[in-house]
C-alpha cells in the first residue's frame, strides 16, 4: 500500500472511533501515552526536588500535595463517573449532564477550598507557610477543574485530546519547576510551580469545551441534581477508599512524626503511587465500552473483564517482583543515600500493586452493572480500618506501620470486592496468567543473578525487562497473544473504512 495510504489508515486508528475493538485499543493507547509521559515527565522534577529540598522539605511538599489529593475526592463524589457513564449510554443529554454536574461541581471545590485554606493549619504539627497553602489551593481548584473537564473527552471516547492537554500540562510543569528550584529551592516555589502548570492546563481543557461551557446556564437541570448524587455517592466512597490508601499514611504520619518521617515514606510511596495509575489506563479505555455492553451482551462483557483483568496483572506481578528484589537500589538510584530508610516501606507497598491493579477493573465492571451501592458497607469499612491501624500502627512502627496498614486494609476489602464482582460477572483470571507467572519467575532469577555479581542497577532492570517480554514469547502468554492480536485487527480494520 502506498505511504499516505498507510498514513491515512493510522490517522483513522488514532483519532477516529470506528468499532469497538478499535475504539478501545485507541483509547487505551492515547490514555496510556498520555498518563505516562506526563508521569515520566513529573517523576523528573520529583526526583529533582527530593535531592535539592532534602528529605524534611521533600516531606512537607509531599504533606500538602497528598492532602490536596485527598481533597480532591469529596469535591468530586463520584460526579466525572457517573458523567463518563450516563453520556456514554445517551449522548443527547450531554449538555444538561455537563451543565448540571459542573455546578454542583464548583459548589464542592469552594466547600472544599476552605478547608485546604482554614483547616490546614490544625492537623499537623509540621510547620506550614501560608504561601505554601495558598499555592496548594491554587493547585487543587485548576487541577480539579482540568480532570474534571477531562471527563468529557473520556464519555465521548476522545481520550486524544485529554493524552495531549496532560502532555502540555506536565511539560509547562517540569519547565516552570525546574526554573523554580534552581531559583529558590522550597516547597513554596515548587507548588506554585505545579499550580501555574495546572492553571495553563485547565485554560487548555476550557479551550476544548467551549460549546458545553456557553450553555452552562441554558442546560442546567436541577431536576437531574437528585439523580446524579445518588448515583454518584457510591462511588465516592470507592474514590475515598483509593485515595485513602494513598493520601491518608502520609497526612497521618504528619500527625506523629516529622517532616523527615514523611519524605522517607513519600519517597516509598511515589513509584507506587505512580504504577497505580497503569490499571486507569486501561480501564479508562474499557469503561466506555462496558457501559454499552452491560445490557447488550453479558457473555462479551464478561470477555472485556477477563481481557482488562490479565492486561493489569502482566504489568502487576513482574513490577511487585522487581521491586522486591531492587528496593534499595531504586531509592539510591532515584533519590540518593539520605532516602535508604524508605526501602522497606517500598518493599511492602508494592504488595498492594497485586490488590489495587485487578481491583480497578472489578470496581468499574460493577459501576458500569450500576451495582456500586452493594459494595458502600465494605468500603466503609474498609477506609474506617485503614485509618485505624494507622493509628494504631505509625506510633509504634513508624512508617513500616503505615505500609502494613496500607495491605491489610486493602487485602480485606479487594477480598469481598472480588466476591461480589464474579457474582455479577462470572470471570476466570488464574487460567489466562500462567505464562506470566512463569516469565516473571524467569525475570527473578535474572535479577537474582545480577544483583549477585554487582551488576549496575540500570543494565539490571533492563536485562530483566527484556527477560520477562522473551518470557512472555517463550512460554506463549495468552494475554500478550491476545492484545497482539486486538491492536492488529482494529488498525487493519481501520483500514478499511
Amino acid at each position: 500500500m502506498p505511504k499516505s495510504g498507510e498514513n491515512s489508515k493510522l490517522k483513522r486508528f488514532l483519532f477516529h472511533n470506528q468499532n469497538t475493538a478499535q475504539t478501545i485499543a485507541k483509547n487505551t493507547f492515547w490514555l496510556s501515552f498520555g498518563e505516562i509521559t506526563g508521569r515520566f515527565l513529573r517523576v523528573a522534577i520529583i526526583f529533582y526536588a527530593a535531592r535539592v529540598l532534602g528529605v524534611a522539605g521533600y516531606g512537607t511538599f509531599s504533606y500538602m500535595t497528598n492532602l490536596a489529593g485527598l481533597v480532591t475526592i469529596f469535591s468530586d463524589v463520584g460526579l466525572s463517573g457517573v458523567l463518563i457513564r450516563e453520556v456514554a449510554k445517551d449522548k443527547e443529554k450531554r449538555m444538561a449532564l455537563f451543565s448540571t454536574s459542573l455546578v454542583l461541581k464548583m459548589a464542592l471545590l469552594l466547600l472544599s477550598l476552605f478547608f485546604i485554606v482554614f483547616g490546614t493549619p490544625l492537623i499537623t504539627s509540621i510547620p506550614i507557610s501560608k504561601t505554601l497553602i495558598l499555592a496548594t489551593a491554587a493547585l487543587f481548584i485548576f487541577d480539579s477543574l482540568r480532570r474534571f473537564g477531562s471527563s468529557i473527552f473520556r464519555a465521548e471516547e476522545r481520550m486524544e485530546l485529554e493524552a495531549l492537554i496532560n502532555i502540555f500540562t506536565q511539560v509547562v510543569i517540569v519547565g516552570i519547576g525546574f526554573i523554580a528550584l534552581f531559583l529558590r529551592p522550597a516547597p513554596e516555589t515548587l507548588t506554585l510551580a505545579y499550580a501555574i502548570g495546572a492553571g495553563v492546563g485547565f485554560i487548555a481543557t476550557v479551550s476544548f469545551l467551549l460549546p458545553y461551557i456557553k450553555r452552562i446556564i441554558s442546560h442546567f437541570d436541577r431536576t437531574l441534581i437528585r439523580s446524579l448524587i445518588s448515583a454518584a455517592w457510591p462511588m465516592t466512597l470507592a474514590s475515598i477508599f483509593g485515595t485513602l490508601m494513598v493520601n491518608v499514611d502520609t497526612i497521618m504520619i504528619g500527625w506523629f512524626f516529622d517532616a523527615h518521617a514523611v519524605g522517607l515514606y513519600a519517597a516509598a510511596q511515589k513509584p507506587i503511587a505512580f504504577f497505580y495509575l497503569l490499571p486507569a489506563l486501561i480501564v479508562g479505555g474499557l469503561f466506555p465500552t462496558l457501559s454499552r455492553l452491560v445490557k447488550t451482551n453479558a457473555e462479551e462483557f464478561t470477555r472485556v473483564v477477563e481481557r482488562g483483568l490479565s492486561a493489569v496483572m502482566l504489568m502487576a506481578i513482574p513490577l511487585v517482583v522487581s521491586i522486591l528484589l531492587t528496593a534499595e537500589q531504586i531509592s539510591n538510584l532515584f533519590y540518593g543515600d539520605a532516602y535508604l530508610g524508605s526501602a522497606a516501606s517500598l518493599r511492602i507497598l508494592s504488595l498492594t500493586l497485586l490488590l489495587t491493579f485487578p481491583a480497578t477493573v472489578l470496581i468499574h465492571s460493577l459501576f458500569a452493572h450500576n451495582k456500586q451501592k452493594d459494595l458502600v458497607p465494605f468500603w466503609t469499612f474498609g477506609s474506617v480500618l485503614d485509618v485505624i491501624l494507622n493509628w494504631l500502627m505509625i506510633p509504634v512502627f513508624g512508617i513500616i506501620g503505615a505500609a502494613v496498614s496500607s495491605v491489610i486494609s486493602q487485602l480485606t476489602i479487594n477480598g469481598v470486592l472480588w466476591r461480589k464482582a464474579r457474582a455479577v460477572s462470572p470471570f476466570h483470571l488464574l487460567p489466562r496468567i500462567g505464562g506470566i507467572i512463569k516469565a516473571t519467575a524467569l525475570m527473578a532469577i535474572v535479577i537474582l543473578g545480577m544483583n549477585f555479581l554487582n551488576i549496575p542497577f540500570i543494565f539490571t532492570i533492563f536485562t530483566a525487562l527484556l527477560t520477562y517480554f522473551i518470557g512472555l514469547i517463550v512460554f506463549k502468554d495468552h494475554t500478550l497473544i491476545e492484545l497482539r492480536r486486538t491492536v492488529s485487527n482494529a488498525y487493519h480494520d481501520s483500514g478499511d473504512k
